[in-house]
């Protein structure tokens, strides 16, 4: 593993970024590493970039203070890349990625090629605020950090019930949670805890869900015109394909919505068989095996089709392989 005191030698200026659309783990692998960074080397400078953080993640301290203007020319001696995939979707943070004396990415990605200078991928690791948790000193970790690390540890489990959910990552979180971590109040506020928007949404997703493939996968949409008449942000669609993913006797779920005219954002999620990262690098995306996202264009019908016919084809060749 890389030792962060190594890779800050002789650095003043330091700056951060998650991936576009930050999810939980983006913000809280952001914040834990940006407290821990400014509490244990003195004089060093840390600006954390990031698009507006969503109402969930407020609760967490230095949530105010991430910088969503990215209009200044800035130059810094490290750039942290954290769970980002690869630098285009640092988004408008990667000029500052470019322009570094140095770049360390840490990441869990599977599709991850390893783009910085110093790269630590740990593609079984739960997520990553799991691989900063064990980069840090647990002594050395305050309550502010710990507190952003288990909620990013949380939301890349699915509160710890994803496969992805190790022996490694209870204890990290036990870790955690020693060093005072309010764990139902995290919880309950970040993943569970939703507005009326969001239920709005989920309900119009739910109620017009569709099965395919004799049961097995379960697709559901949400229309640019719906989203625009809730005022609703991507970051409200958090939590909808795992709802679909719950239903009894499925494999796989989908979940698009309109981004633009004929443009959808994908979410995918599986239990056992579909490997949705596969999936999400045919269109340019990526993400984890069981769960993964891209972008597609076309009418909605054909873009669930295509999305569908992929799975199915992993599903049934799957089952081949159990008779062979």
């Amino acid at each position: 593993m890389i030792n962060l005191l190594t890779e800050l030698e002789g650095a003043v200026r330091v700056a951060m970024a998650g991936h576009l659309r930050p999810d939980g783990d983006a913000i809280g692998a952001c914040l834990g590493l940006g407290h821990y960074l400014r509490e244990n080397v003195p004089g060093l400078e840390v600006t954390v970039y990031m698009e507006e953080v969503p109402s969930q993640y407020r609760l967490l301290k230095g949530a105010d203070e991430v910088r969503t203007d990215f209009s200044a020319d800035e130059e810094y001696d490290v750039f942290f890349a954290l769970d980002c995939a690869d630098a285009e979707r640092l988004g408008k943070a990667r000029k500052y990625f470019d322009c570094a004396r140095r770049t360390v990415c840490i990441d869990h990605h599977v599709s991850n090629p390893g783009y910085a200078d110093v790269n630590e991928i740990q593609p079984d690791a739960s997520s990553t605020s799991e691989i900063v948790c064990g980069l840090l000193d647990e002594d050395k970790i305050s309550l502010a950090a710990a507190e952003a690390l288990y909620l990013g540890i949380v939301h890349d489990t699915g509160v710890f019930r994803y496969s992805c959910t190790a022996p490694e990552t209870m204890e990290m979180a036990a870790k955690l949670m020693r060093r005072g971590v309010d764990s139902p109040r995290i919880i309950n506020e970040s993943f569970y805890d939703k507005t009326y928007v969001q239920n709005q949404l989920l309900g119009r997703a739910l109620s017009r869900s569709v099965l395919l493939l004799n049961g097995r996968i379960i697709a559901s949409y949400m229309r640019l015109k719906e989203l625009e008449l809730y005022g609703a942000a991507s970051s409200d669609m958090e939590g909808i394909v795992e709802t679909l993913m719950g239903t009894t006797g499925t494999e796989a779920a989908i979940y698009m919505y309109e981004t633009a005219p004929d443009e959808y954002k994908v979410s995918m999620r599986s239990r056992n068989i579909v490997d949705c990262s596969v999936i999400a690098q045919i269109f340019g995306g990526g993400g984890h095996v069981r769960a993964a996202g891209c972008s597609v264009h076309g009418e909605i019908c054909d873009a669930v089709d295509v999305i569908a016919h992929h799975m199915e084809e992993q599903i049934l060749n799957a089952k081949e392989g159990n008779r062979a």
